[in-house]
């Protein structure tokens, strides 16, 4: 392990030079990898592994018509390398959990009556494990149960893929049955394409993606945008306006700036008005959201947003709500005024971004 200094503090990281791809080969060379779930990771982390040569199988319910043709559609062969839930798992011997937290629970006792000693129970959330107690998941103590966690969804995982880039992940080692359990972690987060692997817990890592998901991540970057798009609104701005002063200067500009070399950074490159503004303002927004992020980890760590997810995800019309809830984001004005944003791009922008979209949707094919 390579260690790297994190604002003072000294972190042990795997870094792909130092465990490169046929290493990670040699290890899982006689490894079945069973991905179950073909919803948002699953596509993601089975096509990378099988890109990069590793044995690889997709279990998917056929009551999914969606999910299950999208893994035809990506080269999964019916029979072949495409099953049902229950003979993925029967014929695998690393079992890559990847359908939603809600569904976990529920295909639980199919997983585990098909577990046989030595085989790997993965997972790319500590979500099932953490809170056993409302999942009733509890793996037998004859297996390994190990987790990489991507720091991006899928889509990006795929698409620096293909760009020959890598998402950072987490992973961690809660059940070593086989003395071989961290190897075949590591290997595996080495096999889905991570730039690079840094050590957590499975409570750890579901503590802070909770927060993260609810807070800056998605959570509060919505809100925060819906409140600043209605200030401006309100005040007689037009939605072209309030869209590129919101939203559109932000993801095509500013953050840009600080993934290349950070906030200060960003801060430096802007114009001095715009630097004592967002110093001066900075620590009012931190005052006044610190109590909502208290709050946000209180309930994580109680397990109440895990009680929320399992009673809300878990229902026979979720998907239904779920579509009505995320159409009335893409029907809001200020989603309808983006979309016509970026139909204003420059087309050489437009190019990239529908050849990055076709390439996560299976341009590569297998």
């Amino acid at each position: 392990m390579a260690v790297i200094d994190f604002g003072g503090v000294k972190e042990k990281v795997v870094m792909r030079r130092e465990f490169p791809i046929a290493k990670a080969r040699k290890i899982l060379k006689n490894e079945t990898i069973a991905v179950i779930g073909y919803g948002v990771q699953g596509p993601a982390q089975a096509l990378n592994m099988k890109d990069n040569g590793f044995n690889v199988i997709i279990g998917q319910s056929k009551k999914f018509r969606k999910d299950w043709n999208r893994a035809v559609k990506d080269g999964w062969k019916p029979g072949k390398t495409l099953f049902d839930i229950e003979e993925a798992t029967q014929r695998g011997t690393i079992i890559e959990m990847l359908v939603s937290d809600a569904a976990q629970k529920a295909i639980w006792p199919v997983i585990k009556k098909n577990l046989n000693p030595g085989d790997a129970l993965y997972f790319s959330h500590g979500f099932s494990i953490v809170y056993k107690d409302q999942t009733k998941i509890i793996p037998p103590e004859d297996v390994d149960v190990i987790m990489v966690a991507p720091k991006g969804s899928g889509t990006s995982l795929r698409r620096n893929f293909l760009s020959g880039a890598g998402i950072n992940s987490s992973y961690a080692v809660e059940q070593n049955a086989t003395s071989r359990a961290e190897e075949r972690c590591i290997a595996l987060g080495i096999a889905i394409g991570s730039g690079y692997l840094f050590p957590t817990t499975f409570q750890h890592e579901v503590y802070s993606d909770l927060t993260g998901e609810r807070g800056v991540l998605m959570g509060a970057l919505a809100g925060i945008m819906d409140a600043q798009y209605e200030v401006l609104r309100k005040n007689g701005h037009s939605p072209s306006e309030a869209f590129n002063e919101t939203v559109e200067e932000l993801t095509q500009s500013l953050i840009r700036l600080v993934d290349e070399n950070g906030m200060d950074w960003m801060y430096t490159n802007c114009s001095a008005t715009a630097q004592r503004g967002a110093l001066d303002w900075k620590p009012k927004f931190k005052k006044a959201v610190l109590p909502v992020f208290n709050e946000i980890y209180k309930r994580v760590k109680s397990g109440a947003e895990t009680r929320r997810v399992l009673t809300t995800c878990g229902k026979a019309n979720y998907q239904e709500q779920l579509a009505k809830e995320l159409g009335a984001m893409a029907n809001s004005e200020m989603w309808l005024a983006g979309k016509a944003t970026r139909s204003l791009r420059p087309r050489e922008a437009a190019k990239k971004t529908s050849k990055a979209t076709k390439g996560i949707a299976g341009r590569k094919k297998n």
